[in-house]
């Protein structure tokens, strides 16, 4: 293979965003969707420039000719759809939150692993070139030991009387929204799973958290801080503090060079660096390349299938049954009023 031939399941406005973006790559190429509406699946064929157009999610698994899917379904779908595809020999990836608990990540894991395919969580801004810079940074040692971590990601949700955000049913929440960013972003500074968390929420009338607080406590008394909502002004952000440094940034899905924003509305995103103590040494700005996190998240995704990259697979595996578990313990904290222990156990 030169090319990896992905299908689209499900019709959903991040699809059409995804196609747009993503289809420049070389590596891959999206020529079909499948709705659960025959006719709905055909005008989103149409609007987005694709080829065939099936009414059902089981048509467009059959089709041979399709390799791997992008699944941009409800939350609540994720599981059932990426099992299925599993079995039907494709390989996934699958939109954020992976999965609405612990038990559905370690079995979609399990899925793509008895079928000998590849399953990844896509977060756009973990791609990204600039996430790159600061896993580098992380890497090299030079802000020392990390010892805590505060991320926040908040915005306006739109159409709130039809938005399936706010839809229990659905897997809504602003946890498993917003707050799976910023856990995500957590979880790449901490590299391991808390050991317990402490949650409270505000909650919105159809029963979803409409915002929520956390602190994760650690191994070795090291602590984060997160903080997410679905009904203020938009912001993103994340400060990782070391013993030898600091870094901050906003980590944002999608990345401009045009101060103010490109055609898309991409704009561009903050990474910081202080390597030292003191408070008189000035923050580094650190320079990326960019883009939409929709184009890096499929070819980072191809480049793993094409090279059959198992321990990358194992690693990002590791990492989302880990945010998987930390989701659902701040959820049921934030439910009982109490402090919850994280059942993680992300082992192969």
């Amino acid at each position: 293979m030169t090319t990896l031939n992905i299908g689209i399941l499900g019709s959903a406005n991040i699809a059409k965003q995804f196609i747009r973006d993503a289809k420049p790559s070389a590596k891959l190429k999206i020529t079909t969707v499948a709705s659960r509406s025959k006719e709905k699946s055909e005008l989103f064929a149409e609007e987005n420039g694709l080829h065939v157009a099936y009414g059902s999610y089981e048509e467009l698994l059959a089709d041979k000719a399709v390799e791997a899917v992008y699944i941009p379904l409800p939350n609540s779908m994720h599981a059932e759809w990426a099992i299925k595809a599993a079995q039907a020999g494709k390989h996934v990836l699958c939109e954020k939150p992976l999965a609405l608990s612990v038990t559905e990540a370690r079995n979609m894991f399990e899925a793509a692993r008895r079928n000998n395919v590849f399953l990844l969580e896509s977060f756009p801004y973990y791609f990204q070139p600039q996430t790159k810079e600061l896993l580098s940074i992380l890497a090299s040692g030079k802000i020392g030991r990390v010892k805590s971590v505060q991320s926040c990601f908040g915005f306006t949700v739109p159409n709130p009387d039809k938005n399936i955000r706010l839809i229990p049913e659905l897997g809504g929440g602003a946890l498993l929204d917003a707050g799976s960013y910023a856990l995500s972003a957590i979880r790449l500074a901490m590299g391991e799973a808390p050991t317990h968390v402490r949650a409270d929420a505000n909650w919105a009338d159809s029963g979803v958290d409409i915002s929520a607080v956390a602190t994760l406590f650690y191994a070795q008394d090291r602590k984060a801080q997160l903080s997410c909502a679905m009904d203020v002004a938009n912001f993103r952000r994340t400060t990782i503090a070391a013993t030898a440094g600091t870094i901050d940034t906003e980590y944002l899905n999608h990345t401009s060079s045009i101060h103010g924003g490109d055609s898309f509305g991409y704009l561009t995103s903050q990474l910081r660096v202080r390597y030292g103590t003191a408070n008189n040494i000035a923050f580094e700005e650190i320079r990326a390349e960019t883009g939409s996190g929709f184009f890096f998240a499929a070819e980072a995704f191809v480049d793993m299938v094409m090279t059959a990259n198992k321990e990358l697979f194992e690693f990002h595996a590791k990492s989302s049954i880990d945010n998987a578990a930390t989701l659902q313990a701040m959820a049921k904290s934030a439910k009982l009023n109490a402090t919850v222990q994280v059942q993680s156990g992300a082992i192969n």
